[in-house]
């Protein structure tokens, strides 16, 4: 379910962050879901169990998931609607780059080009889940 780049600039726990709402993203985290569990996961990421905790602690934060004391993590029933929530917050700062872009003299083809790399990978991605 979860992998993490050893070799990334990015630190684990966002990694972690970034593919729970992926997950979420893609339906294949559900609300009720059960997420693994701090220890089992960081066994078979190798990774310091306070990293994990950390992780989890993001995601409860944001909402997107729940802990419930001596059962575990759970997906949130209002994950989905946090995640929708948070892109529609990124598809404006998407538009304010493409404004800023636009201001500095690069062409608006460059710009769709640009956007429609990034929806034909982010397919292949989510189709790879």
């Amino acid at each position: 379910m979860f992998q993490i780049d050893a070799m990334s600039r990015t630190p684990v726990y966002e990694q972690i962050v970034a593919q729970a709402e992926k997950l979420i993203s893609a339906g294949l985290l559900r609300p009720g879901d059960q997420l693994p569990s701090v220890r089992s996961l960081s066994i078979k990421l190798s990774v310091n169990p306070n990293t994990i905790q950390r992780a989890y602690g993001t995601l409860d934060t944001m909402g997107l998931i729940v802990s419930v004391p001596g059962k575990g993590c759970f997906v949130s029933d209002s994950a989905s609607v946090a995640v929708i929530s948070r892109n529609k917050k990124r598809l404006t700062e998407l538009s304010s780059l493409a404004a800023e872009l636009c201001s500095a003299g690069v062409s608006a083809e460059s710009i769709i080009s640009a956007v429609e790399d990034g929806i034909k990978t982010g397919t292949e991605r989510k189709e790879n889940l």
